[in-house]
């Protein structure tokens, strides 16, 4: 499974979410059997669908534009307060990320 995460920084220690404006860096992670795995940052997140299918995007809050990314297929998500990486992943692990729907 595929998340993409807009991010300030490309250190996975100190990256934490951002709106997509103010977006540096977008955290490609890889997320298996309730595992977090590979993490790694590219400056486009729609050159990640060239390559790959994303399954969810992490946006900072439901205002955002997520038009484009449903359009592509995915599922877009905002955290409950969840800054780091690492929060946002365990919150998703727990399903305690709220979903955005039309």
């Amino acid at each position: 499974m595929l998340i993409l995460i807009p991010v300030q920084s490309d250190d996975v220690d100190k990256a934490s979410i951002c709106k997509q404006t103010e977006a540096k860096f977008w955290a490609r992670v890889e997320f298996e059997d309730g595992l977090c795995g590979a993490v790694e940052f590219v400056d486009d997140a729609f050159s990640v669908y060239s390559e790959d299918f994303v399954d969810f995007v992490v946006l900072a809050d439901r205002f955002e534009n997520y038009l484009e990314f449903m359009d592509m297929g995915s599922m877009i998500l905002v955290p409950r307060g969840q800054k780091s990486i690492d929060e946002i992943m365990e919150a998703f692990k727990f399903k305690e990320l709220d979903e955005i729907s039309f």
